[in-house]
């Protein structure tokens, strides 16, 4: 399986305008069961070639091009190999990754609308994709340098981001007044996004990459500044947000304690440097 990934990437890397390609998701971080996909980092710079694309994928195989999937999954394409399954391939605009890590480097960040990541995507993923995947095509050596001065964790980021939990409370505030007139959509999403927004802040804590919301909440739960329950905490939120207003309320109230809790914990975190 190896062996036809590698040679896959070979091809791939060379595509005119494809800097490089590196393996990532679950197979990267060797957190894969049999059936996972293989997700494939195809970088380029301007002048990507998707004719040239577009034969390696051969016939039948639909290659979007940058945009073609929104503004921050580029575009790429989804294909079924034999001896591999499912292989996903996504484009990854370099000179847009290296202005995202300058931010990152500054404590800045954004959380942008991207279909398939209903909390948004949050920018400092381009960054903890290079940083955490396995290159396997890099013809000029691009991508291995770059791993390689991306491995740290920015304090500037992890300042920003644990302390974006004023957000979570501000959602709760809202979601109060949506519980009072009995709106369960209005309330469960400002919890998911408030969840949602505590997770990236403990991730962040733990100078630990969050690389999209898949699994992420299981991850949360288990890293040290965690406040005591915080899993099964959140998870009976969003699982059951209640359906009048005397529940969300409830709910609502839940909420905020484990808001406070969380910034309790993160304030009191003996690794902070700011």
């Amino acid at each position: 399986m190896r062996t036809i990934i590698e040679t896959m990437a070979d091809r791939l890397a060379g595509v005119p305008g494809v800097v490089g390609v590196m393996l990532g998701g679950s197979r990267a971080r060797g957190e894969h069961t049999p059936g996972s996909d293989w997700d494939l980092g195809l970088y380029y710079r301007e002048g990507l070639d998707l004719d040239a694309l577009r034969a390696v994928a051969g016939p039948g195989v639909e290659v979007a091009g940058p945009g073609g999937w929104g503004p921050w999954v580029d575009g790429g394409a989804w294909l079924t190999v034999e001896g591999l399954g499912r292989v996903d391939w996504i484009l990854r605009d370099l000179d847009r990754v290296d202005r995202v890590r300058a931010d990152c480097l500054a404590g800045r960040y954004e959380v942008g609308v991207q279909a398939g990541h209903p909390l948004g995507f949050w920018s400092p993923c381009y960054v903890g994709e290079l940083a955490l995947g396995v290159v396997l095509a890099d013809p000029a050596g691009e991508l291995t340098e770059r791993r390689a001065a991306y491995a740290g964790y920015p304090e500037a980021l992890r300042a920003a981001l644990t302390g974006s939990t004023w957000e979570a409370g501000f959602l709760l505030d809202g979601a109060a007044k949506g519980a009072a007139r009995g709106d369960t959509l209005y309330v469960a999403l400002c919890l998911a996004r408030a969840v949602g927004v505590l997770v990236q802040a403990l991730y962040a804590a733990d100078r630990r990459w969050c690389l999209n919301e898949k699994g992420a909440l299981a991850v949360a739960e288990t890293l040290p500044t965690a406040p005591a329950g915080f899993g099964p905490r959140a998870r009976a939120l969003l699982a059951a947000p209640g359906g009048d207003p005397a529940a969300l309320t409830a709910t609502v109230a839940a909420a905020r304690a484990l808001v406070e809790e969380t910034e309790a914990a993160l304030r009191a975190d003996p690794g902070r440097t700011d």
